[in-house]
């Protein structure tokens, strides 16, 4: 974060992002913090996820039951999204292995690769 002059809102928000593994709603990060910080609102829940998506310190995976959902994970790795209970995992890249590398194909030149699996979880499966 060095060069960054966050408030401790701002801090706060990516914080609980990046302290999670649900990867969670702008929804769920404001009813997180809502009774720590009472001044919060929800616009300013989105506006700070919009800047650090600008800035690189999370990503966004999917948009689940209309709500995009996003990662402070910025590691090379794929998603999974349960389409039955909305639930969304990691899938490590020795399951999907994803370059982080540069390539060039047909004049294009890639920077970064998203891939995101949707299904039914084992959890909804057995049920």
């Amino acid at each position: 974060m060095s060069g960054q002059n966050f408030s401790k809102k701002r801090q706060m928000i990516l914080d609980t992002i990046k302290s999670t593994d649900i990867h969670p709603s702008a929804k769920w990060v404001y009813e997180t913090l809502k009774e720590q910080v009472p001044d919060l609102s929800l616009g300013t829940v989105y506006r700070n996820i919009n800047l650090f998506k600008e800035q690189g310190l999370i990503i966004p995976v999917a948009n689940v039951d209309g709500e995009e959902r996003i990662d402070g994970d910025t590691s090379a790795h794929a998603h999974f999204v349960c389409k039955e209970c909305g639930c969304v995992y990691d899938v490590p890249a020795t399951h999907a292995p994803i370059s982080e590398e540069t390539c060039t194909l047909d004049g294009f030149c890639t920077h970064n690769t998203v891939l995101t699996y949707y299904g039914i979880c084992g959890a909804c499966t057995t049920i």
